[in-house]
């Protein structure tokens, strides 16, 4: 089982150059853990990329279908005090935007506090550095 947070979520969806690498990862492990609110950052990212034109109407509607099948099948880590709390740590330890507190947090709480027991997938640079400056291991 690993974390996945939005920006790897999104390389399923539509064509990234980390899609190939990222599809290799689930087929080695399909449980797939993540924040709540990655389904809604996965449709802005899209409806963003519709409207630079990145993607047409046809495939943002294909892929916000794709997000939501998907993750039915995830185990999604819901806000909490805890999650707020550790996420409130994590901004001043780290320079974290309040998304990628509030994933990373949402990846300690999923780790029972032990990250090295849980792995983490990101195309976040940011978000990657506190991850393994946290102890977890980043694919």
């Amino acid at each position: 089982m690993r974390y996945w947070d939005s920006s790897a979520l999104m390389a399923l969806f539509v064509q990234e150059s980390e899609s190939e690498n990222r599809i290799e990862l689930l087929k080695k492990d399909s449980r797939v853990i993540t924040w709540w609110a990655s389904r809604i950052e996965c449709a802005s990212a899209l409806n963003r990329l519709r409207r630079e034109g990145t993607i047409g109407e046809t495939a943002l509607v294909q892929a916000l279908s794709n997000v939501e099948a998907f993750c039915e099948g995830c185990v999604e880590i819901i806000p909490s005090e805890e999650v707020r709390k550790r996420s409130i740590r994590l901004v001043r330890l780290h320079p974290l935007r309040t998304g990628d507190a509030l994933q990373l947090a949402a990846a300690l709480v999923a780790a029972h506090e032990d990250p090295s027991s849980l792995a983490i997938v990101s195309s976040d640079e940011r978000l990657r550095s506190a991850a393994e400056r946290e102890g977890f291991v980043v694919l």
